[in-house]
């Protein structure tokens, strides 16, 4: 199994490629993909890099896993393909950012349309087994993703990551909050968003952010 990849990240990211850690996960994943249902279509594993250039990155928002309902994971966390229903915790950042601008709710759940403004929509863990979620955890893409957060921090300035919920918080850990803004809250999900995602002000202020970098602000 090969990474496709855009060009942009694959000399970013190709030391990492050739670590023996990674040629193990693409070997798990080749078979998963050959015996099993496994989401997103193998086509949109990366899809997060390839719509989000590295010269472009400007925000990183980490999620877990992919959703493993089928015609869902798109390869963007949060995000499904434009038709399906929104999933409550894609309803509720929705209802969020509809709260910081009035702006309504939109009826496409495809985010594809924040990572060409340069959001990497990056989950932790890239594939999934259908109705088996976390079945594809501590296979190598947990290493593979924390190793993009840290060179992303080590070799970018000024970039925005949002850490919603304990998990992805963790992930602070790989970024330096000196030369980075790091936002915090509860996660979005129904069991948590009243615990403080709901009124975090996220969107408005990372488009304050790239607002004061004379860089041009997020269309939520």
């Amino acid at each position: 199994m090969d990474v496709q990849i855009d060009k942009s990240w694959n000399n970013f990211l190709k030391e990492e490629f050739e670590k023996e850690y990674f040629q193990k996960l693409l070997s798990f994943v080749k078979e998963e993909y050959l015996s099993k249902t496994i989401f997103p279509p193998a086509s949109k594993i990366f899809a997060a890099f390839d719509y989000c250039k590295l010269d472009d990155l400007n925000v990183v928002i980490l999620g877990q896993d992919p959703y493993h309902g089928a015609g869902q994971a798109n390869g963007l966390c949060f995000s499904v393909e434009d038709g399906v229903k929104n999933p409550p915790s894609l309803k509720n950042i929705f209802k969020e950012i509809d709260a910081e601008y009035g702006c309504g709710i939109p009826e496409s759940g495809d985010l594809s349309r924040w990572a060409k403004q340069g959001v990497l929509m990056l989950n932790a863990t890239l594939t999934v087994e259908e109705k088996k979620p976390g079945s594809h955890h501590k296979q190598g893409w947990e290493t593979f993703t924390d190793s993009v957060i840290k060179l992303i921090s080590d070799k970018k300035e000024n970039v925005v990551f949002v850490l919603w919920g304990a998990y992805a918080q963790q992930k602070a850990e790989f970024i330096d909050s000196e030369k980075h803004l790091i936002l915090s809250s509860a996660h979005p999900s129904p069991f948590s968003a009243y615990r403080g995602f709901f009124g975090n002000n996220h969107f408005k202020l990372i488009n304050e952010h790239l607002n004061k970098l004379g860089k041009e602000e997020i269309v939520w």
